[in-house]
């Protein structure tokens, strides 16, 4: 055997037609960019949880803002003779201890308490925001002394502390006394998760671009770390809006939330514990009501939470 010779050696090349490489490393550019809110709708739209829950709210921003839609009957228009009476007579419901009619008193007590919800509800976001952003992007003697602020607030319970301001305040009770006394001492939750999540931001790429190409920090907050932040403070916000309705009615029920001139669920609740053995629809009818709106603000803070939280989508 000449000593030059060698194996023979055979050589495999994939087909081209069989790796179209084009089509593997080209980029899709039709359609929008995606990004976190547009993925979390994407996702919240598919669920009927999110249906459900908006449907209901929608249905309580409606009786809330036009109650005459949904009753012709007066809810301060009270007859003794009709007192305790069950379902009859033009009374879908029946009548209260006072013969006023319940299904009236809890249309119209919708806005009450939905008013007080929504204001404390802006007060909470509004103060978090303002001190978890300043704390959390800022850092050093600004973050220990927003943080000592918040927990000394955090430390009071926020119904032990609104209970002791209305008290004080007896004279001037109002929706927006009973808001503000619940929701100065409610933020710090709020303020916490928007600092923890600033601080994850922060040091982000993009961040350190912008402060590269000299843009103020005060701006890069605004614009680049607070809107990227923002969603656990959505979530958060959503369910303490269901809190600070049932605030407002364990206030109401102590005897220290709204006179008892002004419709709301609580001050039904709080009239009709008495008649808890020998009439319990005046008691369990609102509370019902009050039920079934804090279950609808949950539901949703629930649903947004999970399309807004990228590691839940991966588990499902």
């Amino acid at each position: 055997m000449p000593s030059n010779t060698r194996p023979t050696q055979a050589h495999f090349v994939a087909p081209i037609d069989e790796t179209p490489l084009v089509a593997i490393d080209s980029v899709k550019a039709e359609g929008k960019p995606s990004n976190l809110w547009r993925d979390a709708w994407r996702d919240v739209r598919k669920r009927p949880m999110f249906w459900v829950s908006a449907v209901m709210i929608f249905i309580i921003v409606i009786v809330a803002l036009f109650p005459t839609l949904f009753t012709s009957l007066d809810p301060r228009y009270c007859q003794l003779s009709l007192s305790n009476q069950g379902p009859g007579g033009g009374s879908v419901l029946g009548y209260n201890r006072q013969g006023c009619d319940i299904y009236a008193r809890i249309i119209y007590g919708t806005s009450t308490s939905l008013s007080v919800g929504l204001i404390v509800t802006f007060i909470v976001a509004f103060l978090g925001i303002l001190f978890g952003a300043l704390a959390g992007f800022y850092g050093t003697w600004v973050d220990a002394v927003l943080s000592r602020l918040g927990d000394i607030f955090f430390s009071i319970p926020y119904i032990l502390a609104a209970v002791v301001i209305m008290s004080v305040l007896s004279q001037y009770v109002s929706v927006w006394t009973i808001s503000l006394a619940i929701g100065i001492f409610a933020w710090p939750a709020t303020a916490r998760v928007l600092r923890a999540e600033i601080l994850r931001v922060k040091n982000s790429d993009f961040v350190m671009a912008a402060t590269a190409v000299g843009v103020t920090r005060f701006r890069i907050l605004l614009r680049h770390v607070l809107p990227n932040s923002i969603a656990p403070v959505i979530v958060i916000t959503t369910i303490s809006l269901a809190s600070a309705i049932v605030a407002e009615a364990t206030l109401s029920f102590l005897g220290v939330g709204l006179p008892s001139s002004t419709m709301s669920w609580g001050n039904d609740i709080s009239q009709a514990q008495v008649d808890l053995r020998t009439n319990p629809q005046t008691l369990i009818l609102p509370s019902i009501a009050l039920s079934v709106t804090v279950l609808s603000f949950i539901m949703l803070g629930e649903v947004v939470r999970d399309a807004l939280d990228p590691k839940a989508r991966a588990l499902r």
